[in-house]
């Protein structure tokens, strides 16, 4: 996927006339979490392929930079991957996904499920070697996301509840660093969205936790328990080209989009 929709090729040409300086008014910016960031840039692809005159630059950052982005006004919509804190709630926000939070290894790993205990265990350090949790005598490598990720956020309040992430743990700055170091390293551990388990050349496996398998049946049902909201948010309810692109999502296309790219749709407007 491409970061970034600019203007499609036939209207860069009718870029040439006059009429270009009307449509350019319609380009806004969407910016935040990586982890939203690819399904909002299918969105966006498939949205500027029907209404090519309605531009959408689709930038990362994070989580916590993409809020602050929203609320300076740099951004016209800023994504989440986060609940929004008690600082922030003064912000409009509305929920266009559920998204299951998988825990990956390599695929040459053996372990295949660890209970909620253990996972836990495992970040904070109390166990360094795969041995101790059922697997092969081999130095456990970790990795996590940076500090002000959503999803580094979404772990710590889902996993490691009053626990640190032990400084061990080697910082990507993406869900696809992430995912890149697992499938390199046999003996490494990490999370993502469950959407990108399967996106990549290399594969990597995603762990049962607590016995409980993460599909989307799974997280749609509410079995397997480590699931976040993936949220758009706004320093007051949009209007115009912003409000039609989330009316996009919020439409069967949209809402089919999300579900063929492994996210579970749901709207639900938190503030007016």
């Amino acid at each position: 996927m491409k970061k970034h929709f600019i203007i499609p090729i036939l209207l860069l040409i009718s870029c040439l006339t006059a009429a270009c300086a009307g449509s350019q008014s319609a380009a806004f910016v969407v910016a935040g979490s990586t982890s939203v960031q690819p399904y909002v840039e299918k969105l966006a692809e498939e949205y500027t392929f029907k209404y090519p005159e309605k531009v959408i630059d689709v930038q990362g950052g994070g989580s916590s930079a993409g809020i602050q982005a929203a609320e300076s006004g740099t951004a016209d919509i800023g994504m989440s991957s986060r609940n929004l804190r008690e600082t922030e709630q003064h912000l409009w926000s509305i929920e266009i996904a559920k998204d299951g939070l998988a825990i990956i290894v390599n695929p040459e790993n053996t372990v295949r499920n660890l209970t909620l205990e253990q996972l836990r265990g495992i970040y904070a350090g109390d166990y360094t070697n795969w041995s101790q949790v059922g697997g092969k005598d081999a130095r456990i490598h970790i990795t996590a996301r940076e500090e002000g990720s959503g999803t580094r956020s979404a772990f710590e309040e889902m996993v490691m509840v009053d626990r640190r992430i032990t400084a061990r743990a080697i910082v990507q700055d993406s869900n696809g660093a992430v995912r890149q170091f697992v499938s390199d390293d046999p003996y490494s551990i990490g999370f993502i969205s469950l959407g990108l388990v399967n996106v990549g050349e290399r594969p990597v496996k995603a762990l049962s936790i607590d016995g409980v398998a993460p599909t989307y049946g799974n997280v749609e049902e509410g079995y397997y328990k480590l699931f976040r909201s993936f949220l758009f948010v706004a320093t007051e309810k949009p209007t115009g080209y912003s409000m039609d692109f989330i009316e996009y999502i919020r439409s069967p296309e949209g809402q089919k989009i999300l579900k063929d790219e492994g996210l579970i749709p749901e709207f639900r407007i938190y503030s007016d």
